[in-house]
């Protein structure tokens, strides 16, 4: 199986970058995992919100193939703990899936076109965060269960 983490603007900090490409380089041993970023949508003053999540919207769908499975990063989707989302993660890759794909949306959140794709939405915490700290800490949650399903010593219980 592969993942994928489609995200919506660039990430502006240089520390959260080197976080998140030391993450991905962690994760490169268990799976591999891609991070593909949708460039931030040009003149956003001139729309409304919800033309910003329709042209948004429109990019992130032109990423997903027929075969891909999509679970969306969404403030109200399931939470997990990280052990759960471990298993989860063991549940989709038993399943035959080629393609795990996450979305973090932009600053509005998902167009209803997004939604109805989806097969799933799930919560890091009930806290809100920048969509740019959202990035790091969910491809730290992604090793973090690859190393609780290897028996690894990097999560304590």
């Amino acid at each position: 199986m592969n993942i994928k983490l489609i995200a919506v603007g660039k990430t502006d900090h240089k520390n959260l970058q080197l976080l998140m490409e030391e993450y991905q380089k962690r994760l490169s041993f268990y799976i591999k995992f891609e991070l593909e970023i949708i460039p931030d949508i040009k003149n956003v003053k001139n729309l409304s919100e919800s033309q910003q999540k329709e042209k948004e919207g429109e990019l992130i769908l032109s990423k997903i193939t027929p075969t891909d499975q999509l679970i969306l990063l969404d403030e109200n989707g399931k939470t997990f703990s990280s052990i759960d989302f471990a298993s989860e993660l063991q549940k989709k890759m038993n399943s035959g899936i080629k393609t795990l794909v996450f979305v973090i949306g932009g600053p509005y959140g998902f167009s209803a076109e997004v939604y109805a794709k989806s097969q799933g939405k799930i919560a890091l915490s009930s806290m809100t965060f920048s969509h740019q700290m959202v990035r790091l800490f969910f491809i730290e949650q992604v090793y973090r269960a690859f190393t609780i399903l290897k028996n690894e010593p990097y999560h304590h219980q």
